[in-house]
């Protein structure tokens, strides 16, 4: 990832319009800023919410608050707590989100 050419910049999350994305089960609601190719998203999960495809997209994700559990594509699984992270490449290991409770996210792709 190359951070060019982004002047210093304050971002009112509760004034960044927001997109609803249904899953399998439950909705997430993404709150994106694009700055060059970098994409920044505060996203919400509902309670139960399932996604509905397999990610092979990298990411470095924060969980803000609420429970999310990742799951890999070859099975393995992960469940992150406020204050955890993951990252991952393009193309490494493809990845799903779910949550039982409901999980707010600040994610950079």
């Amino acid at each position: 990832m190359q951070m060019q050419d982004i002047p210093f910049g304050v971002t009112d999350w509760s004034a960044v319009p927001v997109t609803e994305h249904p899953g399998v089960t439950g909705v997430a609601h993404w709150r994106t800023q694009n700055f060059g190719g970098i994409r920044v998203r505060m996203v919400e999960y509902s309670p139960g919410y399932l996604a509905d495809h397999w990610c092979s997209k990298g990411h470095i994700l924060l969980v803000l608050d609420g429970q999310l559990d990742t799951e890999l594509e070859d099975g393995r699984t992960f469940t992150l707590l406020p204050g955890q992270s993951y990252q991952v490449a393009d193309h490494a290991e493809a990845h799903r989100s779910s949550t039982a409770s409901g999980a707010k996210l600040f994610i950079v792709d």
